[in-house]
């Protein structure tokens, strides 16, 4: 990516993320950074292993400014390897694991990632995209107990002690391109630079009050998504703290995680919240070590954040961010005020507006488009100078999603605002049908998506699943959501069904929905 699709704003500052971990590590070398199944990582451990990985890819022909895809589970594999990849002096590409091999097929060439790491359970993907991304010369393997054709080498050749090459690495220098959803075409990568990444990974240390060498944060969602890449992995090692990766979501081995390493941080999205509500008494005791538990990556309900504080005894922080902001842009500060339905103030560091289709500020209270400015937005999507200019308001950042400030300075979001339903000229916000539905005892989760209509224009129609237990009846639906709603606000149709799409992050993917119904009325 060249200078002329850079970000129309100065968004490198900072310092970089290898001088931040390297001060840390040998500040405490003895202390534990990431902790899994496996003995824990010190930092000492992790600097050397990411060392030699660093001096092991110059040897092999890797040079400062070349991508490197990573495609691998959570654990302490992924650390290493993203660490021993930027200590290369090169950018890594985190790989979505829920791809098909044609869209990382795409990632490899887009990026012209020069190697690929990957890991054993992932084999027949990694093959068959590298049969379509033939400039990838050095193909590494995690976790493989034999040979396999596709390997050129394994992670464990990489990692014996070498000395890293003297990579000199600025704020300005890009670290990492995440790969957006694509939910409008083409996927874009969005690239993160050195002093993007550190900027937010300590401005969320500072507005959570990390403690060094005190906290672990427990990271289930995975760690290529901007969330747990920040939050979750380059948070806790630039702050001194520690990580504790869990492969999968399955509530009995997050629990057990939290357990057995005194995890004091947990990351998730609702959809994760409204599974962890079913575990048993015993198990929610075993949460005690969670001093905080952070929430992100879509709208938390009000009765699913007041069901969770009540019976885990934590309290719920509710932030928001996109990747391309670092990601996150602001979040409840944990000493208060906590606002129930509001994504709180800004971070440290972080300017947010509300804006109206211009670009022009709105007063508080208004509703529009929620701008950024701050060091950790990204420098501009990757080799897309068009679609860089259009995510700007004169050198702000537009996120995209509909919201409101209140007169404190907190945030709120509404929707995204191709989420906007209008219906007889009306705006209809899926959010506020989704909170009343979210509130009557047999629903677990719900999403309501706009239909077109040939004399309303659009209806909102709701998709729900069943809570734990119950059975939902659309038509006792219904008549809930007419004592609480407006007339224009009532779902058109309510559809009962075992499961809603979801990414990999656990966010409710609406265009899916949307995509069946269209299927449905017959389009194309």
């Amino acid at each position: 990516m060249g200078g002329e699709d850079a970000a129309p704003q100065q968004s490198g500052a900072g310092d970089d993320l290898l001088s931040l971990f390297r001060a840390t590590a040998r500040a405490h070398p003895e202390r534990g950074a990431v902790f899994a199944d496996a003995p824990v990582w010190t930092y000492a451990a992790l600097d050397i292993a990411s060392d030699g990985i660093a001096g092991s890819l110059a040897e092999r022909g890797i040079r400062p400014g070349e991508r490197i895809a990573l495609y691998c589970p959570n654990g302490a594999d992924f650390v290493v390897v993203y660490l021993g990849c930027l200590k290369a002096g090169a950018v890594v590409v985190p790989v979505n694991l829920l791809l098909n091999p044609r869209e990382i097929a795409f990632m490899l060439r887009d990026s012209g990632a020069r190697a690929l790491f990957f890991h054993a359970s992932l084999v027949e993907g990694a093959a068959a995209a590298l049969a379509e991304a033939p400039d990838v010369r050095l193909r590494v393997g995690i976790a493989f107990d034999d040979d396999a054709p596709v390997l050129d080498c394994h992670l464990h050749q990489l990692v014996q002690p070498r000395t890293a090459p003297q990579v000199q690495r600025g704020g300005g220098d890009d670290a990492v391109i995440l790969y957006t959803s694509g939910t409008t075409g083409r996927p874009k990568g969005a690239v993160l630079t050195h002093g993007n990444l550190a900027a937010n990974a300590r401005a969320v240390a500072h507005a959570l009050g990390v403690k060094p060498g005190v906290d672990r944060v427990l990271v289930v969602l995975p760690m290529f998504h901007a969330f747990a890449g920040t939050v979750g992995m380059l948070m806790p090692l630039l702050a001194g703290a520690a990580m504790v990766p869990v492969t999968r979501f399955d509530p009995q081995a997050v629990t057990q995680a939290i357990a057995m390493h005194h995890a004091s941080i947990f990351l998730g999205v609702p959809s994760l919240y409204a599974v962890l509500m079913r575990l048993g008494d015993e198990q929610v005791n075993a949460w005690k070590p969670v001093r905080l538990a952070i929430s992100g990556g879509a709208a938390m309900p009000v009765a699913l954040l007041d069901a969770f504080e009540q019976r885990f005894g934590v309290p719920i922080l509710e932030g928001d961010g996109p990747t391309e902001c670092g990601p996150v842009t602001a979040v409840n500060p944990p000493q208060g005020p906590r606002k129930r339905g509001s994504i709180g103030p800004p971070l440290p560091g972080v300017e947010m507006r509300i804006a109206d289709a211009e670009g022009n500020t709105l007063p508080d209270g208004d509703y529009g488009e929620v701008c950024v400015r701050s060091p950790g937005v990204m420098r501009g999507y990757w080799q897309l100078p068009d679609e860089t200019a259009q995510a700007f308001f004169d050198g702000w950042f537009r996120t995209g999603d509909l919201g409101w400030r209140d007169a404190d300075g907190y945030f709120y979001l509404v929707d995204r605002i191709k989420d906007l339903i209008i219906s007889n000229g009306i705006n209809v916000y899926p959010r506020i049908i989704e909170e009343v539905l979210a509130r009557h005892p047999s629903v677990a989760e719900v999403a309501v998506v706009g239909e077109p209509h040939r004399t309303h224009g659009e209806i909102p129609v709701a998709f729900v699943t069943t809570a734990p237990g119950q059975s939902a009846d659309p038509g006792v639906l219904k008549a809930w959501c007419r004592e609480h709603l407006g007339s224009h606000e009532i779902p058109r149709r309510i559809e009962v069904v075992s499961g809603l799409p979801k990414n990999a992050a656990g966010k409710i993917l609406k265009r899916e929905l949307r995509r069946a119904g269209e299927v449905e009325r017959g389009v194309n």
